[in-house]
């Protein structure tokens, strides 16, 4: 009789450095700690390979992690740090009753589970999330030619992977969110954004909106919430447009207090020009604001999530909702994250 302790091992690039680090991948947090309730029989271990930047073993609510302090460094760095991980899996395996392996992305992570897990005879999955989706990805091109060991995170992710590597995943398993987090009746933010200012994000586009609706509504107020090597030229460019005195940069904040804005906010704006499924979105729609994207990553329509097609579209829309006193800001939930835990725990059982 099998006496050991069932585990499932997560591997991920990043996670949490402490239980106060709320900023670092949010969502995965939020779903790391729902899939660890699911089964007291089951514990959970998170491998995190490059972030937190030290290697360490420590408890994040009752969750092991361990930490390799990759730093996203390539060339013999990455061989070693691939074998330091692959001892610690074998390790676990030694000690415990591996019932699967899951990896966040298909990458670095995805390419060590899935060879651990077929050498062993266990089960993985690889859990598209964005930008692991697009064509010339060496990791998605090297081993997921079957389609059973693939999770997407939305439809939209679902068909782009069909769609570039001729396989289609397996199953579809939305993101879901802790708790409701209905807004307050005072919304004095008329635009969010919230993001890493960097290129792809694309947050320029959210400053040249903000300067056209400013000509309709003068008194508008915008705040862009995070930071990036992208965060002096969009200052430039806001002195440019002439709004820096409606647009506030407030940087990187805790995700409570991200929260707390998107509880202020009518609209939060997206302007990424490709997202898997944005937990950002999300979790505005569940503080009761709007959205405006260009990526839809439903083939269903979310209530108070409006997809346009242009930066144009993106203006007129905002405008309308802006101006238009039947406006109403109702919390939206698509999904609790208990119901992604457990999707994504049915895999193994």
């Amino acid at each position: 009789m099998n006496s050991k302790a069932k585990v499932l091992v997560i591997l991920s690039p990043g996670f949490a450095s402490s239980e106060a680090d709320s900023s670092c991948l949010p969502m995965q947090q939020s779903f790391v700690r729902s899939i660890s309730k699911i089964d007291p029989t089951i514990s959970v271990m998170v491998l995190s390979l490059h972030y937190p930047f030290v290697k360490s073993c420590y408890n994040w609510f009752g969750v092991s992690v361990r930490s390799f302090n990759g730093k996203n460094k390539g060339g013999i760095n990455a061989m070693f740090l691939k074998r330091q991980v692959w001892r610690a899996l074998h390790r676990i395996h030694q000690e415990m009753e591996i019932i699967g392996l899951l990896s966040f992305w298909m990458g670095e992570c995805a390419s060590i589970g899935q060879r651990f897990a077929q050498r062993e005879g266990l089960r993985h999955y690889s859990w598209l999330m964005g930008q692991d989706a697009r064509p010339k990805n060496k990791y998605a091109a090297r081993f997921s030619k079957r389609g059973n060991e693939v999770i997407a995170l939305s439809d939209f992710l679902t068909e782009e992977f069909e769609r570039n590597y001729g396989v289609r995943p397996a199953r579809v398993v939305y993101p879901g969110i802790d708790r409701n987090t209905e807004g307050s009746v005072h919304r004095d933010i008329e635009l969010l954004g919230v993001g890493s200012l960097i290129p792809l994000k694309r947050y320029e586009v959210f400053l040249e909106v903000v300067a056209v609706i400013k000509k309709r509504i003068p008194a508008i107020r915008a705040v862009l919430v995070g930071d990036g090597p992208e965060q002096e030229n969009l200052k430039n460019r806001a002195k440019a447009l002439g709004v820096e005195d409606n647009l506030e940069f407030v940087g990187s904040i805790g995700h409570d207090e991200v929260l707390r804005m998107m509880q202020r906010a009518r609209i939060l704006l997206h302007p990424s020009s490709y997202e898997g499924f944005p937990g950002v979105c999300q979790e505005a729609l569940s503080c009761g604001a709007h959205v405006i994207s260009f990526c839809r990553a439903m083939n269903k329509d979310i209530h108070q999530w409006h997809i346009v097609a242009s930066s144009q579209d993106m203006v007129h829309r905002a405008i309308g909702l802006l101006s238009d006193p039947d406006t109403r800001y109702n919390a939206v939930e698509f999904q609790p994250m208990s119901s992604t835990a457990h999707q994504i725990m049915s895999c193994y059982l």
